[in-house]
């Protein structure tokens, strides 16, 4: 089993994964793939007028303020454009694909952060009417049923808030969680660096390795959108993942050149 996750930064390839994860699922390796779509949205955002508003928690993580008209965009892209558009890929070389979102059967269920806090010209704010949460559960028979009736999963946010409401959850952790419920092999995060990066933006200074006792402390090396893939890599070998590679999306093969150590690995 092997969860790859795919982000939607600019620059990403979804031709070339798609072809890889299709070949490897036309060998008999059962595939999740988890995606996301920022850039799109953002595009999408500003176009009907309500761009997108960053913050920064005062951990140095970034994400994305999402309200209810935010939440409704993030929605159509990601659910709508993006997840249909990887599935019709997939079926067209071949792959049986289903696309759903963590919504859908609460495949991905958690807390609803109501509020979050912001670090804004050096002070702390708390910013009310957030929709956003975490993958607290994931619902693994659902996923088997796909699984085992020959069908492989596309999966992007929202998730289901354990009071039914539409959260955004950051999907490279709810693909982490994903590979941790299923036994994954292996956890792919593919994005537009080469990796983690000890002087970002130097692709000269790749980390190759970190050793999963300590993926934690090389969290203050991340940065920006980083930070969640060296969160995400320590909670999938914490629960049982061997190896995690963060890897390049923009390459030929992405997929493959992951699974042969291209990128950093975390095991």
């Amino acid at each position: 089993m092997i969860v790859v996750k795919v982000g939607g930064a600019e620059g990403v390839d979804l031709d070339a994964v798609a072809t890889d994860v299709a070949a490897l699922w036309a060998e008999g390796v059962p595939v999740v793939l988890v995606h996301g779509g920022s850039a799109e949205t953002n595009r999408v955002a500003e176009a009907l007028g309500h761009p997108p508003r960053f913050v920064t928690s005062p951990s140095g993580h970034v994400s994305r303020y999402t309200d209810r008209a935010t939440l409704e965009v993030f929605e159509m892209v990601y659910a709508g454009k993006v997840n249909k558009g990887i599935v019709e890929r997939l079926q067209r070389l071949g792959a049986p694909a289903v696309g759903l979102s963590g919504l859908d059967g609460r495949l991905f269920e958690g807390r609803h952060k109501k509020s979050v806090r912001s670090v804004e010209d050096g002070r702390t704010i708390v910013l009310h009417g957030d929709h956003t949460g975490t993958v607290d559960r994931v619902n693994t028979h659902l996923l088997r049923l796909l699984l085992d009736g020959g069908y492989l999963p596309v999966l992007t946010p929202p998730g289901a808030s354990t009071e039914g409401v539409a959260i955004n959850v950051d999907g490279d952790r709810a693909a982490a969680a994903v590979a941790v419920a299923l036994g994954a092999e292996a956890l792919l995060l593919l994005s537009n660096v080469p990796g983690l990066l000890r002087h970002f933006p130097d692709p000269d200074s790749l980390i190759p390795h970190v050793p999963a006792a300590d993926v934690e402390g090389f969290l203050e090396v991340a940065q920006g959108r980083m930070k969640k893939k060296v969160l995400g890599a320590a909670e999938a070998v914490a629960g049982g993942v061997r190896r995690v590679v963060l890897g390049d999306a923009r390459l030929a093969s992405p997929v493959r050149a992951a699974l042969a150590g291209r990128g950093t690995v975390v095991d």
